[in-house]
This record gives C-alpha cells, sequence and structure tokens, in this order.
C-alpha cells in the first residue's frame, strides 16, 4: 500500500516550483521559530532543553512537505503530520521525566511550527508567515507579560474578565439586523460600542500604567483624552487656575488632548462610519496637526520636555462600563432622533443635532452616523457634517478652558484649540 501511495506521488510530479517555495519558506519559519527558543534558553544546561534550533527547523520542514503532499496524497500527508506531532509529544513526555520542571511551552511551540509548515507547504504563505511571527512575538514577550501578571490586581484582572464577556461573548452573538422605532437600533452596532469605549478606556489606562505618573501632563493628557478630552481640558483648566503645576505644561497638555482628540474621532470614524471617513480626515488632519505644533512649540517654550511629577489627570478603571452604556443610550436616542429629522428636514437638519449632541461628546456624533441606514448620505455629505461636531467641541473646550484658568493663565491652550479649528475650517475648499 505504501508503494502505491509512493508511485502515485511520483506519478503525479509534485516537485513544482509552488511546492519548493513552500517547502522552502515552511524551512525559515520553522528556523526563525528555532532561533527564539535557542536564544531564550542559551544558558540552560544540557539536557534541560525540549528543543533546538535544528529541531525546529525540521518540524517546520515536515509541515511543509505534508502541506505539499495534501494535494496529491492527503493520506501521506496525514500520516507524516500525525507522525511528528507524535514525535514531539513523545519527546515532551521523555524530557519531563528527566526533568520535571520543563516548560510545555516548548512542544507547544513545536506543534505550531509543525502547523505553520504545513501552511506555507499548502500554498497559504501568507497565513503561515503571520502563524510563525506572531509565535516568535507572543514567545519573546515572556519576561513582559509575566512583569505584567504581576503587577496587576484583582480588580484589573475582572476588570479583564468583564472586557472579554461583553467583547468576545455577548458582541458576537447579538443579531445585526434593524429594529426598535423607525428601525433605527442594530443591536450589534449598539453594543460595539461599549466595546469601543471600554476599549478606548483601556488603551489610557494602560498608557499611564506603563508609564507611572512621573511621566506628568503629557502622558495622562494624552491617555485621558483616549475616553474624554473634554474631561483632560477641564481638570487641566482647573490646576492652571489653582497654580498646581508649571503654566506652559499643562497648556501643552491640553494642546495635546485635542490632537489625541482628531485621532480617536478618526479612528471611530474608520471603525463605525467608513465610508465617512476620508473626507472627514481631510478635514480633522489639518486640525491634529495645528494641536501637535502648538504642543511641540509650547514644550520648546518650557524647555523641559514631558518628564514630571504629578499625577493630573486621574482615569479610572478602564473596564468601568457605566460610562460605555450611558453613552450607548444617548446613542439610540439621537440615532431614533437623527432618522426623524433627516426624513423631516433633510441634511441641514440632521447636521443641527449632530452639531448639538457632539458639542460636549463628538464620540455620539460619529456613533449617530454611523447607524445611519447605508446611503443615507454621501461621504461628502458626511465627512462636512461630523465637522461641526468637532468644531463646536473644540469651541466648548475653549470657553471650558478660559472659564476655569481665565485668559492669562490658558491663552497658549485656547489659541491651540482655535487654531484646530481654523485649520479643519481651512480645508474645506478641498471637500466643497
Amino acid at each position: 500500500m505504501v508503494s502505491a501511495i509512493i508511485a502515485r506521488v511520483s506519478a503525479a510530479s509534485i516537485l513544482t516550483q509552488d511546492a519548493l517555495t513552500g517547502a522552502g519558506l515552511a524551512l525559515a519559519l520553522g528556523l526563525l521559530v528555532g532561533v527564539q527558543r535557542g536564544w531564550a534558553l542559551r544558558d540552560e544546561p544540557a539536557g534541560h532543553r525540549f528543543a533546538g534550533i535544528r529541531t525546529y527547523g525540521l518540524l517546520g520542514l515536515a509541515g511543509g512537505i505534508a502541506g505539499a503532499l495534501q494535494a496529491q496524497a492527503a493520506g501521506l500527508a496525514f500520516v507524516l503530520l500525525l507522525a511528528t506531532a507524535a514525535l514531539v509529544v513523545l519527546g515532551y513526555w521523555r524530557t519531563t521525566q528527566k526533568n520535571p520542571s520543563i516548560s510545555g511551552t516548548a512542544s507547544l511551540a513545536g506543534l505550531i511550527t509543525l502547523a505553520a509548515g504545513f501552511l506555507a507547504g499548502s500554498g497559504t504563505y501568507a497565513l503561515g508567515s503571520a502563524l510563525a511571527g506572531i509565535t516568535v512575538l507572543v514567545l519573546s514577550q515572556r519576561n513582559r507579560l509575566h512583569h505584567f501578571l504581576r503587577h496587576i490586581d484583582e480588580t484589573e484582572m475582572m476588570g479583564i474578565a468583564r472586557f472579554a464577556l461583553i467583547a468576545l461573548v455577548i458582541l458576537p452573538l447579538l443579531p445585526d439586523t434593524p429594529m426598535g422605532p423607525l428601525d433605527a437600533w442594530r443591536p450589534r452596532q449598539l453594543w460595539l460600542v461599549v466595546v469601543l469605549v471600554s476599549g478606548f478606556s483601556f488603551a489610557g489606562y494602560a498608557g499611564v500604567k506603563l508609564l507611572g505618573p512621573s511621566r506628568g501632563v503629557l502622558a495622562t493628557a494624552a491617555a485621558g483624552s483616549m475616553v474624554s478630552s473634554t474631561a483632560v481640558t477641564a481638570s487641566l483648566g482647573g490646576k492652571l487656575r489653582d497654580g498646581a503645576g508649571d503654566k506652559l505644561l499643562l497648556n501643552a497638555g491640553i494642546a495635546l488632548a485635542s490632537a489625541v482628540m482628531f485621532l480617536r474621532v478618526m479612528l471611530l470614524t474608520a471603525a463605525l462610519a467608513p465610508f465617512a471617513f476620508t473626507p472627514f480626515a481631510t478635514l480633522a488632519v489639518p486640525g491634529m496637526s495645528a494641536s501637535l505644533i502648538a504642543t511641540v512649540l509650547l514644550l520648546r517654550r518650557h524647555g523641559q520636555g514631558p518628564a514630571g511629577t504629578q499625577e493630573l489627570v486621574k482615569v479610572a478603571n478602564p473596564f468601568e462600563l457605566k460610562p460605555a452604556l450611558l453613552l450607548m443610550l444617548l446613542t439610540m436616542a439621537l440615532t431614533v432622533a437623527a432618522r426623524w429629522v433627516l426624513a423631516r428636514y433633510g441634511d441641514a437638519g440632521l447636521a443641527t443635532v449632530l452639531a448639538i449632541s457632539g458639542s460636549v461628546d463628538v464620540d455620539s456624533a460619529v456613533i449617530t452616523m454611523g447607524n445611519l441606514p447605508p446611503g443615507t448620505l454621501t461621504a461628502r455629505t458626511a465627512g462636512l457634517i461630523l465637522l461641526a461636531p468637532v468644531a463646536l467641541n473644540s469651541l466648548f473646550k475653549t470657553a471650558t478652558l478660559l472659564g476655569l484658568a481665565g485668559w492669562k493663565q490658558g491663552a497658549p491652550a485656547a489659541l491651540a484649540l482655535l487654531a484646530s479649528v481654523a485649520a479643519a475650517c481651512a480645508a474645506l475648499p478641498l471637500l466643497l
């Protein structure tokens, strides 16, 4: 039977250029994983390693050969994969008999290398390469991941579990069909609001956690503005009023928060209203650039860079669901209002609704735009409409800052906010 399979394989002439390329890539991917494992375990004494660079290279090659055989001799490919996987498991078992402290990571990496080689050998080059690359990345992060685990508390661990629940369990199960008043609500899109807000909060919290309060105003301002640049402006404006920090550095933090707001809204638009991304980015990028330039100029005047010692903006637990749920409820109300206004008054009425709602919370305007029926607005019209809440939000923050800190203390940041609005508006001829 084996001789018949070999004869059939020989007749099929599998030594094609694609097969050789796949097998070569499989060997390279195996060697890549092997290099990482060899480097990580370079100080281990003889007999304490499950496999070395040559073994991983051969595992990848074995997978590549099986992948190349798959089309013409699926049975032989299956036997080769099964035998190789069995050798990996048996080798790990024998090694643990001599040294019970051997980690299972090496054997799992070997099986993944085998799978990556199989994908490469069968012609799925991109997926095989991505699988091997991700494996090397995860393996190389061992120390950082262990450091992370040692420095998270029970509250943060529970927060991670809740985020996994809302993003990986609840979201995929929700329907994506219109329902509710005027068919305005899509449950999956509405719950995506909760996932995105929680995700942005996590990014801000992680930034502060990793950088620490010693990084001062810029780190906390950038992290906090991933959640709410309005809250950051109000917090730093209060510090300016009280004289609780360096004036130029606090103003630079407000300007940076404005730049991050533009970036956040562009990312949110790309995720929820992708049809409006290009025209909106045409207007938002100049505004973001103006805020960044103002930040750099203020830092140069300050002369000490971003280092600081006070945690001026406190970012709450990243997985606090209450703000996200409130935003979802606001979005549900605004979506119904937007549908009704659009049907009754057209685009001009919709722009007014979004501008008013977005003056305090820009995200709600973007989310409402994303929940409109496909084809309701052209991309250019949508980009122009989204500019209104962004501009009004910047003006609202300017008024908040000056109301808290006064012109003398808050002038640099106020001018930066106004410059961002002016730069965004200056790009209007590109769309009109």
